[in-house]
């Protein structure tokens, strides 16, 4: 596809038929040597041991672990995220220690922080303060190992409030001047900013040097590229002509299996 770029693949969403545990292996059999996750644990304050197991299963592959979510709540459930959710700060600021823990241990130096859908009863401004102060404290936490927390804006979520790069790219610049952090950025997922009707080329070319991260899935359908309708060598083509130099996750669901889902990108090129 692109030998300008890296490439990580995204094992909360690639080889969910195997344990989280043996996806780390999976994907270096398919010839990656980097990898994302969401957070991988049910708890945003797991077991000692879990945590353990998790980070010898990515460290004794090889592989680096290129980002990785904080807890975002209850996802298969209707989740998007808990951080703005005043009754749920103290577990995400709890989380925010373990997070970064997990990453000084296996090189992460990229958090995404999912802002978390609106809430009934709680005034929106209470909402967004308290999302505010949490990515700062977030983003001071991230710095002590060089690391940057991501801000994404998500399709498929009617209360997530952040659906466009103008929209998170307003959060970023409040909690930059407010939180006096430097270290927060966008992720930006091709495949939401499109389906949300954000015209990813119009993001790469506005945006780019606020991206910390880039996410793919074609759209529609949230598949492999090839399977859509986006215009992928255009795209990474704009990325490199505007400078964007970081890795391009792949975040998506494969339309058949996981290992059968990479063969629009050649094998040499995705190490």
């Amino acid at each position: 596809m692109d030998h300008r770029f890296r490439y990580d693949v995204n094992l909360s969403i690639l080889f969910t038929e195997l344990d989280v545990n043996s996806r780390a292996a999976a994907a270096k059999a398919a010839g990656f040597s980097a990898v994302e996750f969401w957070w991988p644990f049910s708890d945003a304050v797991p077991k000692d041991s879990d945590v353990d197991a998790f980070v010898r299963s990515v460290r004794e592959e090889g592989v680096r672990l290129i980002g990785l979510n904080f807890f975002a709540g209850d996802m298969p459930g209707g989740d998007r995220g808990v951080l703005s959710n005043p009754a749920r700060s103290t577990e995400f600021r709890e989380n925010i220690e373990v997070a970064v823990e997990i990453a000084d241990q296996l090189g992460c130096r990229a958090f995404n922080a999912l802002y978390g859908n609106r809430i009934d009863g709680v005034p929106v401004e209470q909402q967004d303060e308290v999302a505010r102060e949490n990515l700062a404290i977030a983003a001071k936490a991230a710095s002590r190992i060089g690391a940057s927390v991501l801000i994404e804006p998500l399709s498929g979520a009617p209360a997530y409030p952040l659906k466009t790069a103008a929209e998170a790219h307003a959060v970023i610049q409040r909690v930059r001047k407010e939180g006096g952090v430097d270290n927060v950025a966008l992720l930006a997922d091709l495949y939401h900013l499109a389906v949300n009707g954000d015209d990813p080329a119009r993001v790469i070319d506005d945006y780019v040097k606020q991206i910390g991260h880039v996410q793919i899935a074609d759209a529609p359908g949230r598949n492999e590229p090839g399977t859509g309708d986006l215009d992928f060598r255009d795209l990474f083509d704009r990325l490199a002509e505007n400078g964007y130099g970081g890795y391009i996750g792949l975040e998506y669901k494969p339309s058949g299996a996981s290992a059968d889902s990479f063969d629009w990108l050649p094998r040499d090129l995705r190490a």
